[in-house]
């Protein structure tokens, strides 16, 4: 069955989707040496995905009641890491995926030394972006964004993630590793997109913000349940990238450890702790109570 969504968040993830499309698309527009990087990265970025990541950014913003506006940058820079991150998972010398977004990789469509450069460019450019930012944000928030998000990427987020990911493969992993490998390869930049949105509202306090991380943890786990969930059970077509190629890598999942039902129970036991998190937000929170929903229904 097809994934439901309520039409207010259905509005609101479409609203969001077209501002950070815009964003990327002005953040792409460079004048550079090479053309040939540049159209790797646009190819990476622009035109596909959810764009969940962004839509937890302005989502958090929106919760703590500041403006979209100055929540484009975050929103902007944490889609470029995340096309980073899916550029080099997809190598040879990585998860060597030919699919992404139902089109060929970036080392497909170009080649493997222009994806790598791609996804280095990608993550600098992120940054750069991030750092730069023009709004009416304080130089103290840009700079508590852009540690949050160097925090996310590295070796103690999402780069270390992979790292275990890629030593677990072909062994025997116990749940508390697989949790581990997937609060650091999924969870970590999750995380901080909710935290870099809450960060727009310059009075947020600190019950707040540990509110919002206790949300984050639960959908960055469900999430990755999800993913596992579907690579067992969807299909090529729909996920727009190989089904199956977790079996096909030998890696361990929650359906392979905990049974499909069980990690099914597993997803929605943690899309209940999420909302439950929220309980002393308003009703600005509530797109964020129904992304938590959305993360464990969804398709693809």
């Amino acid at each position: 069955m097809k994934a439901q969504k309520s039409q207010s968040l259905n509005d609101f993830i479409s609203q969001c989707q077209k501002r950070v499309e815009k964003t990327l698309q002005e953040v792409l527009s460079l004048s550079v040496p090479s053309t040939k990087l540049l159209d790797a990265m646009r190819y990476a970025c622009l035109k596909g995905g959810k764009r969940l990541r962004p839509v937890l950014v302005y989502a958090s913003a929106k919760a703590v009641g500041a403006s979209l506006k100055n929540s484009d940058a975050g929103a902007c820079a944490v889609e470029l890491i995340h096309s980073y991150s899916l550029v080099h998972d997809d190598l040879p010398a990585m998860d060597d995926d030919d699919l992404r977004r139902g089109k060929p990789s970036v080392h497909k469509a170009f080649d493997e030394a222009t994806a790598i450069l791609a996804g280095d460019a990608l993550q600098t450019l992120a940054f750069q972006f991030l750092s730069n930012q023009k709004n009416e944000l304080s130089s103290a928030a840009k700079l508590q964004m852009t540690s949050l998000l160097a925090e996310a990427t590295g070796i103690v987020g999402m780069t270390g993630g992979q790292s275990l990911d890629l030593e677990a493969s072909g062994n025997n992993t116990v749940l508390e590793h697989l949790e581990l490998i997937h609060k650091l390869k999924t969870g970590a930049l999750i995380k901080a997109s909710v935290k870099i949105g809450a960060l727009c509202n310059s009075e947020i306090d600190q019950p707040s913000i540990e509110s919002l991380e206790r949300y984050a943890d639960s959908i960055g786990l469900a999430f990755q349940i999800q993913d596992d969930i579907l690579d067992e059970v969807g299909d090529t077509v729909t996920l727009g990238k190989p089904q199956w190629s977790d079996k096909a890598q030998a890696k361990t999942t929650y359906v392979g450890l905990l049974g499909l039902q069980n990690a099914k129970s597993k997803a929605r036991g943690l899309t209940e702790d999420a909302i439950q998190a929220l309980d002393g937000f308003p009703s600005s929170a509530d797109n964020l109570r129904a992304l938590a929903t959305y993360i464990v229904d969804r398709i693809n």
